[in-house]
């Protein structure tokens, strides 16, 4: 079916050599089928090239190329390749770098309830870096990544209640997501616990809880 063309056909093919399902694992083949869906529009295909040509698998490893076949899934609204644009355009790999560039991609993605697009995206509201400086976007932006489990979100967002930044001051908020933060093993987010424990900040002073 993959010889006659049919699409689906090759990203399948794709995946079973490059996992070594049903064949020999073999990175060249699943390199090979995958560029022939990619060509064929197949955004995971797509993304998957992408991969391959960032990592050097079965293929030379291009950065730029890479790129190029993150963006065509990208603009198919492949969320991981979105992301992952986003991240080339932030560290200038495969492409110049450009901030702004890498928070249109991270949007992209953290709209699409991708919870490492989220925290960058509040990341750069929070630090002016390719968007201007905001604190409400970035509260908002964090808060959906962190609701997601992410520790950096969790423990920045307890940050900017306890500073009173974007959103009116809040200890008992700032505590809660640092207790979060803290339980995942964040050391700065324990180490804020303890202080807050020893002030009674957000919950009663309790040393030995500090």
């Amino acid at each position: 079916a993959a010889d006659q063309g049919d699409v689906g056909a090759q990203f399948s093919l794709a995946q079973m050599y490059e996992s070594g399902e049903g064949v020999i694992q073999d990175n060249k083949e699943a390199a090979k089928w995958y560029h022939l869906a990619a060509d064929q529009g197949h955004a995971r295909a797509q993304y998957k090239l992408g991969t391959i040509y960032d990592e050097g698998i079965g293929i030379i490893q291009d950065f730029e190329e890479a790129a190029k076949w993150y963006r065509k899934a990208g603009d198919q609204g492949d969320v991981s390749s979105q992301y992952l644009l986003g991240a080339k355009y932030n560290e200038g790999i495969g492409v110049l770098q450009d901030h702004e560039e890498s928070a249109k991609w991270y949007q992209m993605a953290g709209d699409q309830g991708d919870a490492r697009a989220q925290y960058n995206l509040g990341w750069m509201h929070a630090n002016g870096k390719g968007t201007a400086q905001d604190f409400k976007e970035a509260i908002k932006w964090y808060t959906e990544s962190a609701q997601q489990g992410n520790v950096n979100a969790q423990y920045n967002l307890g940050n900017l209640y306890l500073r009173g930044q974007g959103a009116a001051q809040n200890d008992k908020l700032a505590f809660s997501w640092f207790i979060k933060a803290a339980e995942q093993g964040d050391a700065p987010a324990q180490y804020n616990l303890g202080r807050m424990y020893i002030l009674g900040k957000g919950d009663d002073k309790n040393f030995l809880e500090a």
